[in-house]
């Protein structure tokens, strides 16, 4: 019951900072920078594969250990740090073989997975935590 608490918390949260990232925040500087590499519209079912595998990983890697050392400082440091690694991981790839991807496109994006990711995982430590209190 916990892990499913601080998969749906961390979930809840990476989903609405993310969608306002994309939609309110950054939608002119991504667009900017991609122009052309951007679809219409989003293909939904490449995202939601995405959100679903990722929060996965964020409670795996971040909440789980955070609530075994009961600590959330161990979410919100494995959260950036595996946000730094994910993040990086996509966006070095691509300043590493696309035309035109830039190095402020890769150093934002990076900034903004260790940061979402660390604000989600936090959020799926306090969720599970006040679960598991009772």
């Amino acid at each position: 019951m916990v892990h499913v608490v601080a998969y749906l918390a961390t979930a809840f949260v990476f989903l609405v900072l993310d969608f306002l990232w994309l939609m309110r925040v950054a939608s002119g500087f991504y667009r900017e920078r991609l122009g052309g590499l951007l679809l219409d519209q989003p293909n939904l079912s490449a995202a939601g594969a995405f959100y679903v595998i990722y929060v996965a990983g964020i409670v795996y890697f971040a909440v789980s250990p955070a609530l075994q050392a009961g600590s959330w400082t161990t979410a919100l440091m494995a959260g950036a740090i595996l946000g730094l690694v994910a993040y990086g991981t996509y966006d070095l790839s691509n300043l590493a073989t696309l035309r035109n991807w830039s190095l402020t496109l890769t150093i934002v994006d990076m900034i903004w997975g260790a940061a979402l990711t660390a604000i989600a995982a936090t959020a799926g430590y306090h969720a599970a935590a006040r679960v598991s209190a009772f």
